[in-house]
């Protein structure tokens, strides 16, 4: 049996704050997650003999650290499992750009091989197995835009207004270890409750408290933050970045806007408040990719895959 093209979806922090550290240095935090319909795809192949089987490359990822080979091997062990299994990985969303794609990618494992394998576990239980692989990777269990706390494994739904959001690669990899270690690094921000978020949904509320870190170690993400808002587009870092989001209210206005920045995309310099481009005596460095325009999901395509 095998499972053809079966979605892992990318997640946005409307805001993250990060109100506290526990004393095994692991940091305590708020926010509001929210899929979106730009994903990875993954195949699943029955094996007879247990082996879990990459048919994929993730250049810098050993097969020890891929969070999908951890995942598959955790539903193994936890169920007794003899079987295993072929899995194949097409990469749309970026690694390492605080999108959520590896927590993502093992969070459809264990959904995928828990339908495959027939383990029959519960949404609880999956869970459970989620957690132990990154702080993010429960919440695409749990399948529904989520108000987060703790470590990210408290989790309460929240219905969301609809929403399009464009998502940009500036031109850097940050290393998610390097911010939260950072001394500067805000962790005292107030708590809030879900009802101060649900008055102000979406980009109404709060920020993200890595950008300031993120902003000193890497001034080229800044200063694409800068310009893109001196072209009046405000975007936010989803997770410890490196990629950004803009928020729409349909998909339509994102489309029109990729459109409008495409001519801007990895080349483009600006000056002065008069918005001319220009190639020389640039004041902002507007180097990016476009990801995508898509739109803001309440549920992940998996839901009905597990048993509540």
């Amino acid at each position: 049996m095998t499972l053809y093209d079966v979605p892992a979806p990318a997640k946005l922090n409307l805001f993250l704050h990060i109100v506290g550290r526990r004393s095994d240095g692991y940091h305590l935090l708020q926010s509001v997650f929210r899929f979106v319909d730009l994903c990875d795809t993954l195949s699943f192949e029955a094996r007879p003999d247990g082996v879990i089987e990459r048919a994929y490359t993730l250049p810098g990822v050993a097969p020890e650290q891929d969070l999908i080979v951890r995942a598959a091997r955790a539903l193994q062990a936890a169920c007794g499992v003899r079987q295993g299994a072929r899995i194949g990985l097409v990469k749309r969303i970026p690694q390492g750009g605080g999108l959520g794609g590896g927590s993502s990618d093992a969070a459809t494992t264990l959904i995928a091989l828990n339908r495959l394998w027939g383990c029959g576990l519960s949404r609880r239980d999956l869970m459970a197995l989620a957690l132990p692989l990154g702080a993010d990777v429960p919440v695409f269990v749990f399948g529904q835009s989520a108000f987060a706390q703790g470590v990210g494994e408290d989790l309460q739904a929240v219905s969301l207004p609809q929403a399009a959001y464009l998502l940009l690669q500036p031109d850097a990899s940050v290393p998610t270890g390097e911010i939260f270690s950072a001394p500067d690094l805000t962790r005292n921000s107030k708590r809030v409750r879900i009802t101060d978020f649900l008055a102000l949904p979406n980009f109404g509320f709060g920020q993200n408290d890595m950008e300031a870190v993120v902003f000193r170690l890497y001034p080229q993400i800044e200063a694409c933050v800068r310009g893109l808002a001196e072209l009046g587009i405000r975007v936010r870092m989803s997770g410890s970045g490196a990629c950004l989001f803009a928020e729409y209210p349909t998909l339509s206005a994102a489309s029109q806007a990729e459109g409008v920045l495409a001519k801007f995309e990895n080349t483009a310099t600006m000056r002065g408040a008069g918005k001319t481009v220009s190639e020389t005596q640039p004041e902002f460095q507007l180097g990016f990719r476009l990801i995508k325009a898509c739109a803001g999901l309440n549920e992940h395509p998996l839901r009905s895959w597990i048993a509540s």
